[in-house]
Protein backbone atom coordinates (compact mmCIF):
# COMPACT_ATOMS: atom_id res chain seq x y z
CA UNK A 1 0.00 0.00 0.00
CA UNK A 2 1.30 3.45 -0.95
CA UNK A 3 2.44 5.36 2.11
CA UNK A 4 3.67 8.59 0.49
CA UNK A 5 2.63 10.55 -2.58
CA UNK A 6 4.31 13.67 -4.01
CA UNK A 7 2.36 15.85 -6.44
CA UNK A 8 2.88 19.08 -8.27
CA UNK A 9 1.26 21.75 -6.13
CA UNK A 10 -2.47 21.71 -6.90
CA UNK A 11 -4.80 24.50 -8.02
CA UNK A 12 -8.45 25.08 -7.19
CA UNK A 13 -10.44 25.93 -10.31
CA UNK A 14 -13.59 27.04 -8.45
CA UNK A 15 -13.34 28.84 -5.12
CA UNK A 16 -15.43 31.24 -3.03
CA UNK A 17 -13.48 33.54 -0.74
CA UNK A 18 -16.21 36.07 0.09
CA UNK A 19 -14.89 39.42 1.34
CA UNK A 20 -13.93 41.36 4.44
CA UNK A 21 -13.57 39.40 7.66
CA UNK A 22 -14.63 36.14 6.01
CA UNK A 23 -11.99 36.53 3.30
CA UNK A 24 -9.27 37.14 5.85
CA UNK A 25 -10.30 34.07 7.86
CA UNK A 26 -10.70 31.50 5.08
CA UNK A 27 -7.96 32.53 2.64
CA UNK A 28 -5.17 30.81 4.67
CA UNK A 29 -7.07 27.51 4.41
CA UNK A 30 -6.61 27.62 0.62
CA UNK A 31 -3.12 29.10 0.42
CA UNK A 32 -1.76 26.36 2.69
CA UNK A 33 -2.00 23.79 -0.13
CA UNK A 34 -3.04 25.53 -3.36
CA UNK A 35 -0.93 27.70 -5.65
CA UNK A 36 -3.76 29.31 -7.64
CA UNK A 37 -7.53 29.45 -7.62
CA UNK A 38 -10.28 30.68 -9.90
CA UNK A 39 -12.08 33.18 -7.66
CA UNK A 40 -15.85 33.33 -7.98
CA UNK A 41 -17.30 36.84 -8.50
CA UNK A 42 -20.68 36.50 -6.76
CA UNK A 43 -20.11 39.13 -4.10
CA UNK A 44 -22.76 41.63 -3.03
CA UNK A 45 -22.74 43.66 -5.23
CA UNK A 46 -21.27 41.32 -7.86
CA UNK A 47 -17.90 41.81 -9.55
CA UNK A 48 -19.04 42.84 -13.06
CA UNK A 49 -16.34 45.13 -14.48
CA UNK A 50 -12.60 45.08 -14.86
CA UNK A 51 -12.35 47.74 -12.16
CA UNK A 52 -14.35 45.53 -9.80
CA UNK A 53 -12.03 42.59 -10.49
CA UNK A 54 -8.92 44.69 -9.91
CA UNK A 55 -10.22 46.01 -6.59
CA UNK A 56 -11.21 42.53 -5.39
CA UNK A 57 -7.86 41.08 -6.42
CA UNK A 58 -6.12 43.81 -4.40
CA UNK A 59 -8.20 42.96 -1.33
CA UNK A 60 -7.29 39.28 -1.70
CA UNK A 61 -3.59 40.04 -2.06
CA UNK A 62 -3.73 42.30 0.98
CA UNK A 63 -5.26 39.47 3.00
CA UNK A 64 -2.61 36.89 2.10
CA UNK A 65 -0.80 35.31 5.05
CA UNK A 66 2.81 36.38 5.35
CA UNK A 67 5.01 34.31 3.05
CA UNK A 68 2.10 32.75 1.14
CA UNK A 69 2.76 31.92 -2.52
CA UNK A 70 -0.70 32.19 -4.06
CA UNK A 71 -2.15 33.74 -7.20
CA UNK A 72 -5.87 34.60 -7.38
CA UNK A 73 -7.24 34.10 -10.89
CA UNK A 74 -10.04 36.61 -11.23
CA UNK A 75 -13.36 36.27 -13.03
CA UNK A 76 -16.18 38.58 -14.05
CA UNK A 77 -19.84 38.01 -13.27
CA UNK A 78 -21.76 37.86 -16.57
CA UNK A 79 -24.88 40.02 -16.70
CA UNK A 80 -27.18 41.09 -19.50
CA UNK A 81 -25.45 44.49 -19.33
CA UNK A 82 -21.84 43.23 -19.49
CA UNK A 83 -19.69 45.48 -21.70
CA UNK A 84 -17.82 43.30 -24.24
CA UNK A 85 -15.05 45.90 -24.59
CA UNK A 86 -14.44 46.11 -20.84
CA UNK A 87 -14.38 42.33 -20.63
CA UNK A 88 -11.97 42.02 -23.55
CA UNK A 89 -9.64 44.63 -22.08
CA UNK A 90 -9.61 42.89 -18.70
CA UNK A 91 -8.81 39.59 -20.37
CA UNK A 92 -6.11 41.03 -22.65
CA UNK A 93 -4.35 42.62 -19.67
CA UNK A 94 -4.31 39.33 -17.75
CA UNK A 95 -6.56 40.77 -15.06
CA UNK A 96 -9.25 38.14 -15.55
CA UNK A 97 -8.90 34.49 -16.47
CA UNK A 98 -12.57 33.67 -17.16
CA UNK A 99 -16.17 34.87 -16.94
CA UNK A 100 -18.85 33.24 -14.78
CA UNK A 101 -22.40 32.60 -15.95
CA UNK A 102 -25.04 32.31 -13.23
CA UNK A 103 -28.64 31.75 -14.29
CA UNK A 104 -30.56 34.30 -12.24
CA UNK A 105 -31.68 32.76 -8.94
CA UNK A 106 -29.72 29.52 -9.28
CA UNK A 107 -27.50 29.80 -6.21
CA UNK A 108 -25.99 32.12 -3.59
CA UNK A 109 -25.86 35.77 -4.71
CA UNK A 110 -27.07 34.97 -8.23
CA UNK A 111 -29.93 37.48 -8.40
CA UNK A 112 -27.97 39.59 -10.91
CA UNK A 113 -27.44 36.63 -13.23
CA UNK A 114 -28.75 35.98 -16.71
CA UNK A 115 -32.46 35.54 -17.43
CA UNK A 116 -32.52 36.06 -21.22
CA UNK A 117 -29.61 34.17 -22.77
CA UNK A 118 -30.14 35.82 -26.15
CA UNK A 119 -29.11 39.14 -24.59
CA UNK A 120 -25.62 37.84 -23.75
CA UNK A 121 -24.90 36.34 -27.18
CA UNK A 122 -22.74 39.29 -28.30
CA UNK A 123 -20.61 38.91 -25.18
CA UNK A 124 -20.25 35.16 -25.70
CA UNK A 125 -19.26 35.69 -29.32
CA UNK A 126 -16.61 38.18 -28.24
CA UNK A 127 -15.32 35.71 -25.67
CA UNK A 128 -15.02 33.03 -28.35
CA UNK A 129 -13.00 35.45 -30.51
CA UNK A 130 -10.54 36.32 -27.75
CA UNK A 131 -10.33 32.85 -26.18
CA UNK A 132 -11.80 33.82 -22.80
CA UNK A 133 -13.36 30.77 -21.08
CA UNK A 134 -16.93 30.78 -19.80
CA UNK A 135 -17.47 29.10 -16.44
CA UNK A 136 -21.08 27.91 -16.21
CA UNK A 137 -23.29 27.22 -13.22
CA UNK A 138 -25.33 24.61 -15.05
CA UNK A 139 -28.84 24.66 -13.63
CA UNK A 140 -32.18 25.88 -14.93
CA UNK A 141 -34.38 27.59 -12.37
CA UNK A 142 -37.81 27.01 -13.92
CA UNK A 143 -40.38 26.32 -11.21
CA UNK A 144 -41.67 23.24 -13.03
CA UNK A 145 -38.27 21.51 -13.03
CA UNK A 146 -37.41 19.26 -10.09
CA UNK A 147 -34.28 20.48 -8.31
CA UNK A 148 -32.60 17.10 -8.91
CA UNK A 149 -33.15 17.48 -12.69
CA UNK A 150 -31.91 21.05 -13.08
CA UNK A 151 -28.47 20.12 -14.42
CA UNK A 152 -29.68 17.63 -17.02
CA UNK A 153 -32.31 20.06 -18.31
CA UNK A 154 -29.77 22.90 -18.44
CA UNK A 155 -27.51 20.87 -20.69
CA UNK A 156 -30.32 20.27 -23.17
CA UNK A 157 -32.09 23.64 -23.03
CA UNK A 158 -29.26 26.10 -22.48
CA UNK A 159 -25.71 24.79 -22.66
CA UNK A 160 -25.82 22.76 -25.84
CA UNK A 161 -27.66 25.50 -27.79
CA UNK A 162 -25.15 28.12 -26.57
CA UNK A 163 -22.19 26.01 -27.64
CA UNK A 164 -23.71 25.22 -31.05
CA UNK A 165 -24.46 28.90 -31.64
CA UNK A 166 -20.99 30.04 -30.52
CA UNK A 167 -18.28 27.91 -32.15
CA UNK A 168 -14.93 28.19 -30.44
CA UNK A 169 -16.33 29.26 -27.07
CA UNK A 170 -14.37 27.49 -24.37
CA UNK A 171 -16.69 26.33 -21.60
CA UNK A 172 -16.14 24.87 -18.13
CA UNK A 173 -19.15 23.05 -16.71
CA UNK A 174 -18.68 23.95 -13.07
CA UNK A 175 -19.26 21.49 -10.21
CA UNK A 176 -21.02 18.84 -12.30
CA UNK A 177 -23.19 16.54 -10.19
CA UNK A 178 -24.74 14.04 -12.60
CA UNK A 179 -23.93 11.22 -14.97
CA UNK A 180 -25.60 13.43 -17.58
CA UNK A 181 -22.88 16.02 -17.06
CA UNK A 182 -20.12 13.44 -17.23
CA UNK A 183 -21.54 11.95 -20.42
CA UNK A 184 -21.93 15.35 -22.07
CA UNK A 185 -18.27 16.20 -21.44
CA UNK A 186 -17.13 12.83 -22.75
CA UNK A 187 -19.19 13.32 -25.92
CA UNK A 188 -17.42 16.61 -26.73
CA UNK A 189 -13.69 16.54 -27.30
CA UNK A 190 -13.09 20.25 -27.99
CA UNK A 191 -13.47 23.43 -25.97
CA UNK A 192 -15.22 21.76 -23.02
CA UNK A 193 -14.07 20.80 -19.55
CA UNK A 194 -15.69 20.23 -16.17
CA UNK A 195 -14.81 20.76 -12.55
CA UNK A 196 -15.79 18.26 -9.88
CA UNK A 197 -15.95 19.16 -6.20
CA UNK A 198 -14.54 17.24 -3.28
CA UNK A 199 -17.87 16.91 -1.50
CA UNK A 200 -19.76 15.58 -4.52
CA UNK A 201 -17.27 12.70 -4.66
CA UNK A 202 -18.12 11.81 -1.06
CA UNK A 203 -21.82 12.50 -0.40
CA UNK A 204 -25.07 11.72 -2.17
CA UNK A 205 -28.52 13.09 -1.36
CA UNK A 206 -29.10 10.50 1.37
CA UNK A 207 -26.29 12.09 3.38
CA UNK A 208 -28.25 15.35 3.42
CA UNK A 209 -31.67 13.93 4.28
CA UNK A 210 -31.52 10.53 6.01
CA UNK A 211 -31.76 10.65 9.81
CA UNK A 212 -32.55 14.35 9.84
CA UNK A 213 -31.53 17.28 7.65
CA UNK A 214 -27.76 17.91 7.61
CA UNK A 215 -27.42 21.59 6.72
CA UNK A 216 -23.64 21.45 6.33
CA UNK A 217 -24.04 18.94 3.48
CA UNK A 218 -26.53 21.18 1.66
CA UNK A 219 -25.03 22.73 -1.46
CA UNK A 220 -26.06 23.90 -4.91
CA UNK A 221 -26.09 22.10 -7.19
CA UNK A 222 -27.50 19.71 -4.62
CA UNK A 223 -25.96 16.25 -4.28
CA UNK A 224 -27.82 13.65 -6.35
CA UNK A 225 -28.47 9.88 -6.31
CA UNK A 226 -25.68 7.38 -5.68
CA UNK A 227 -25.44 6.46 -9.37
CA UNK A 228 -24.43 10.05 -10.10
CA UNK A 229 -21.83 10.16 -7.33
CA UNK A 230 -20.28 6.99 -8.73
CA UNK A 231 -20.19 8.51 -12.21
CA UNK A 232 -18.36 11.54 -10.82
CA UNK A 233 -15.84 9.35 -9.04
CA UNK A 234 -15.22 7.36 -12.20
CA UNK A 235 -14.68 10.56 -14.20
CA UNK A 236 -12.39 12.19 -11.63
CA UNK A 237 -10.21 9.11 -11.25
CA UNK A 238 -10.16 8.16 -14.96
CA UNK A 239 -7.20 10.26 -16.02
CA UNK A 240 -9.38 12.06 -18.58
CA UNK A 241 -7.88 15.57 -18.86
CA UNK A 242 -11.30 17.17 -19.37
CA UNK A 243 -12.09 16.71 -15.66
CA UNK A 244 -10.29 18.70 -12.97
CA UNK A 245 -10.64 19.89 -9.40
CA UNK A 246 -12.85 22.81 -8.49
CA UNK A 247 -13.71 22.57 -4.81
CA UNK A 248 -16.56 25.10 -4.83
CA UNK A 249 -15.50 25.59 -1.21
CA UNK A 250 -18.13 28.04 -0.01
CA UNK A 251 -17.96 29.41 3.53
CA UNK A 252 -21.08 30.44 5.41
CA UNK A 253 -21.32 31.07 9.12
CA UNK A 254 -23.08 28.41 11.17
CA UNK A 255 -26.11 30.62 11.95
CA UNK A 256 -26.62 31.14 8.22
CA UNK A 257 -26.23 27.44 7.45
CA UNK A 258 -28.44 26.29 10.31
CA UNK A 259 -31.26 28.80 9.88
CA UNK A 260 -34.80 28.13 8.63
CA UNK A 261 -33.55 28.95 5.12
CA UNK A 262 -30.01 27.60 5.29
CA UNK A 263 -27.39 28.87 2.84
CA UNK A 264 -26.04 26.47 0.21
CA UNK A 265 -22.37 25.54 0.30
CA UNK A 266 -19.80 23.16 1.77
CA UNK A 267 -16.53 24.49 3.18
CA UNK A 268 -13.80 22.08 2.04
CA UNK A 269 -10.71 24.25 1.61
CA UNK A 270 -9.19 22.96 4.86
CA UNK A 271 -9.19 19.24 4.10
CA UNK A 272 -9.70 18.78 0.34
CA UNK A 273 -6.31 17.25 -0.49
CA UNK A 274 -6.53 14.65 2.30
CA UNK A 275 -10.10 13.79 1.24
CA UNK A 276 -9.13 13.46 -2.41
CA UNK A 277 -6.30 11.08 -1.54
CA UNK A 278 -8.83 9.03 0.42
CA UNK A 279 -11.24 8.90 -2.55
CA UNK A 280 -8.57 8.12 -5.11
CA UNK A 281 -7.15 5.38 -2.87
CA UNK A 282 -10.62 3.83 -2.60
CA UNK A 283 -10.81 3.83 -6.40
CA UNK A 284 -7.29 2.35 -6.73
CA UNK A 285 -6.30 5.46 -8.68
CA UNK A 286 -3.73 7.33 -6.58
CA UNK A 287 -1.59 7.56 -9.72
CA UNK A 288 -4.34 9.72 -11.28
CA UNK A 289 -4.62 12.23 -8.42
CA UNK A 290 -1.89 14.55 -9.70
CA UNK A 291 -3.61 14.82 -13.07
CA UNK A 292 -6.97 15.70 -11.53
CA UNK A 293 -5.65 18.16 -8.92
CA UNK A 294 -2.51 19.60 -10.51
CA UNK A 295 -2.26 19.05 -14.28
CA UNK A 296 -5.63 18.97 -16.05
CA UNK A 297 -6.79 22.42 -14.97
CA UNK A 298 -3.65 24.24 -16.17
CA UNK A 299 -3.91 22.24 -19.38
CA UNK A 300 -7.43 23.48 -20.07
CA UNK A 301 -6.67 27.11 -19.16
CA UNK A 302 -3.35 27.16 -21.02
CA UNK A 303 -1.32 27.94 -17.91
CA UNK A 304 1.98 26.40 -16.77
CA UNK A 305 1.97 23.60 -14.24
CA UNK A 306 3.27 24.61 -10.83
CA UNK A 307 6.92 23.87 -10.13
CA UNK A 308 6.48 23.39 -6.38
CA UNK A 309 5.23 20.12 -4.91
CA UNK A 310 3.27 18.87 -1.93
CA UNK A 311 3.59 15.47 -0.26
CA UNK A 312 0.80 13.40 1.24
CA UNK A 313 1.61 10.62 3.68
CA UNK A 314 -0.59 7.81 4.94
CA UNK A 315 -0.73 7.24 8.68
CA UNK A 316 -3.03 7.43 11.65
CA UNK A 317 -6.51 8.84 11.14
CA UNK A 318 -6.48 12.62 10.67
CA UNK A 319 -8.33 14.89 13.06
CA UNK A 320 -9.65 17.84 11.09
CA UNK A 321 -10.75 21.03 12.83
CA UNK A 322 -14.50 21.17 13.32
CA UNK A 323 -14.72 24.88 12.62
CA UNK A 324 -12.83 27.91 11.39
CA UNK A 325 -13.40 30.95 13.57
CA UNK A 326 -14.09 34.24 11.81
CA UNK A 327 -15.07 37.71 12.99
CA UNK A 328 -18.47 37.05 11.43
CA UNK A 329 -18.96 33.75 13.28
CA UNK A 330 -17.83 30.10 13.06
CA UNK A 331 -17.66 28.23 9.74
CA UNK A 332 -18.03 24.44 9.89
CA UNK A 333 -15.42 22.39 8.02
CA UNK A 334 -16.83 19.63 5.80
CA UNK A 335 -16.96 16.30 7.65
CA UNK A 336 -16.54 13.28 5.34
CA UNK A 337 -18.16 11.02 7.91
CA UNK A 338 -15.44 8.36 7.60
CA UNK A 339 -11.87 8.02 8.92
CA UNK A 340 -9.28 9.61 6.63
CA UNK A 341 -5.64 8.57 6.90
CA UNK A 342 -3.90 10.97 4.48
CA UNK A 343 -1.92 13.90 5.83
CA UNK A 344 -0.47 16.80 3.83
CA UNK A 345 3.14 17.08 4.96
Amino acid sequence: MTQSLTLRRPDDWHLHLRDGAMLRAVLPETTRHFARAIIMPNLVPPEVTGADAAAYRDRILAALPEGADFTPLMTLYLTEDTDPDDLAAAHASGLITAVKLYPAGATTNSASGVQDFDRVRPVLERMAEIGCPLCVHGEVVDADIDIFDREAVFIDRVLDPIRRATPGLRVVMEHITTKNGVDYVKANDRDLGATITTHHLIINRNHILVGGIKPHYYCLPVAKREEHRLALRAAATSGDARFFLGTDSAPHTDPNKESACGCAGCFTATNTMALLAHVFEEESALDKLEGFASLNGPGFYGLPVNDATITLTRGDAVTFPDKIETEDGPVTVFDPGVPVHWHVA
